[in-house]
Order: C-alpha cells, then structure tokens, then sequence
C-alpha cells in the first residue's frame, strides 16, 4: 500500500501517468479478487464498506427492477446493515418479509419457499451470522432462487477468506465482502454483481466503478484488500483447521468448567473462528469489561451503546429471552491466537463468571 500514499498518488480517473499507475493497480486488486473468486464474468464494485455494499445490493436492486416486483425477503438475524436497508426500502412502499431462523440460527427453506411470491424480486441471506457463527445452506436457497428468477445476495463479510466461497455452485448474483475482517486496511470492501443484475446506483457523481458507486477511488486501501485477501486464500485450509480446534477446546472448556453456561449458534455448522456463550444471572458487558481489565478482548450481543440496552435481535430471533440475550458473550479467534492464549481465558473466565455471580441481581 505504501507507495499510493506518496509515489504513485494518482486518481485513477485521470489519464496522466500517475493516473494511468493508480488505474492499472486497481484494475490488478480487481482482477486479483476476480481470481480468487473463480468468477470470469460480472462485475467487482469497490465500495468502501460492507455496509455500504449491503446498502447497495438491496436498494440498488429494489429501485432498479421495480417493474418486476416490490417484495424482498432477509433473514430476521442479518446485519443491522440490511435490516435497515430492508426498513428504509417498506418506507419507499416495499414490501419486506423476515424469515424466521430456528434454535441454532438456520433459515429453513420451506420458509423461503413459503414466502416467495410473483412480486418477490430479492433474496438476502448471510452465508454466515457475525454474532453467533452459524453458517446458512446458501447454497440450497440460492437454487431455490434461482429456480424462481430472483436475484440472490448473500453477506459474506464473515466468510469471504475463511471458509471457500463458490459464486456459481451456490448461485449467488450479489455478494458483499469486506477489507478489515481478514486483516486488510479499513475503508474498503465490495460487491460483486452477476451479469444477469440490475442495479441503480445509490451514490451519484462522476461515475466511478461502472457508474454504479461515484466517488474518487480509495487506491491505496483497495491495493491492501486485494493483499489481504490473497495471503487469506493462501492460508485459508490450514489456518481454518488450527482455529476449528481452537474453537472447540474454547467451547469444550467453558462449557465444562463454567455451571450455567451455554453455546450460541450451531454447535457444528459455524465458523472456525466464532464462539459465542451465554451465562446465567450474568450480564454481558460486565464480563466483558471484566476481561478487558485481564487483557482479554470480548464482545457481547447487547447493544452497549443504546440508551435502552436493548438485547441482541440475533438472540432474541433463536428464542432466547431478554435476560438470556443480555447474558451472552463473543469470542472470536484469529491469525495470532494461540492455544496458550485460549488457556488464559479458560483459567480466568471461571472466576470472572463466578465474581459476577455473587453480586447479580438476577441471581435466585
């Protein structure tokens, strides 16, 4: 990335040399990313953001093909993303139906099936929740989209260089993929559209990626998202092996040592790198501040940040109830995690746990 900070700064709209520079590496990371996809036709639009792509494919697609139907259908626990794109889209007179998700997280199909009407234009389902881990049969819904004529679009901001990705076996028309989650730089991400859809740009300017996301072009982070995404295809069998028993010595562990505990999500059908529990008479932000002060970093599926301390509607969509939902925390593991790193957390989470305990509210 380095030299597009200051050697070769170009625009790549511009046709001067530094331009012309700008432009060929960007065409480069798209064709580096078109490679590792196995995709030989469709588009590759930068974006600078997965939200920004999700924001896209839905309101792109709906405004685009309008003429055909007004109906969309999401998953109840997708992104906060595209549940608010698919809120925005009911306000413009869309029509939104969220399929419901069982106890691990899974879309049932006969759901899908069930829902799909003549004006059904779009499908967005997650290959993978970023919450809980589940991984969704993608590959079933998109046939059964693909059978019907609607456009099918998955988010996989949490699978893309994690778990392999096959555009055409899965009949997928959209996907979204993101920079930052497989250790590139911030500010970019994108979506990949088939030739087959039609979309209507939702930023307008100079016309930019294809006419479909006006704006200069942010060169050096697109650079590092093809790096990224190259070193993550490269390491992507090994490293989701050594982080699948990571995982599982983690789940094991808590599971074991912690009376109380619970596992989020599918217990096999998840990601290598996704754990997420549930505690009794606990509350997620206390582990979570807890452990950061033991220099563990976590997350938690409540809303920390809202006045309301709403719970997760990822949780709540699996049946969980308020108390349930708030008691939950997210571990997820990476390149540089270790399994001396997950022995720490074994030997100080119990304690943390128990602490918590003593001094809820909510304990019996």
């Amino acid at each position: 990335m380095l030299p597009f900070f200051s050697e070769k700064f170009g625009n790549p709209a511009s046709l001067y040399q530094v331009g012309r520079e700008a432009n060929m590496a960007l065409d480069s990371a798209r064709n580096t990313i078109a490679g590792l996809l196995k995709i030989n036709s469709g588009k590759i639009v930068f974006t600078g953001s997965a939200t920004e792509s999700n924001n896209l494919a839905l309101k792109g697609v709906a405004l685009a093909n309008k003429e055909k139907g007004n109906h969309l259908i999401v998953s109840a626990i997708e992104h906060d993303c595209v549940l608010s794109s698919a809120a925005w889209l009911e306000q413009q007179g869309f029509k939104v139906t969220y399929l419901p998700v069982d106890k691990f997280g899974l879309v049932n199909s006969e759901d899908l099936v069930k829902a799909l009407t003549k004006e059904t234009i779009l499908v967005s389902i997650m290959h993978a929740n970023n919450e809980i881990g589940t991984i969704e049969p993608i590959k079933e819904i998109g046939a059964l989209c693909r059978r019907r004529g609607v456009f099918f679009h998955t988010d996989a901001a949490q699978t893309f260089g994690k778990i392999p990705i096959d555009i055409a076996g899965m009949n997928i028309d959209m996907l979204t993929a993101s920079s930052h989650k497989i250790y590139g730089p911030k500010g970019a991400a994108l979506l990949y559209l088939s030739d087959s859809v039609k979309i209507e740009p939702i930023i307008h300017g100079g016309g930019q990626e294809f006419g479909l996301r006006s704006s200069t072009v942010n060169v050096p982070a697109i650079v590092g998202f093809a790096k990224a995404a190259e070193i993550s295809f490269q390491k992507m069998v090994n490293e989701g092996k050594r982080l699948t028993l990571l995982r599982n010595k983690l789940i094991n562990g808590v599971l074991n040592r912690i009376p109380g505990s619970y596992l989020n999500g599918h217990p096999k059908k998840r990601l290598p790198n996704n754990v997420n529990f549930r505690f009794d008479f606990v509350e997620g932000e206390s582990i979570v501040l807890r452990l950061d002060a033991l220099g563990v970093a976590a997350s938690t599926g409540s809303a920390c940040s809202s006045p309301k301390l709403t719970p997760s509607h990822v949780l709540v969509a699996l049946g969980l109830n308020h108390g349930q939902a708030h008691g939950s925390l997210r571990l997820t593991l990476g390149r540089w995690s270790t399994k001396e790193k997950v022995d720490y957390l074994l030997k100080v989470l119990p304690g943390v746990i128990e602490d918590l305990r003593e001094i809820s509210p909510f304990k019996s």
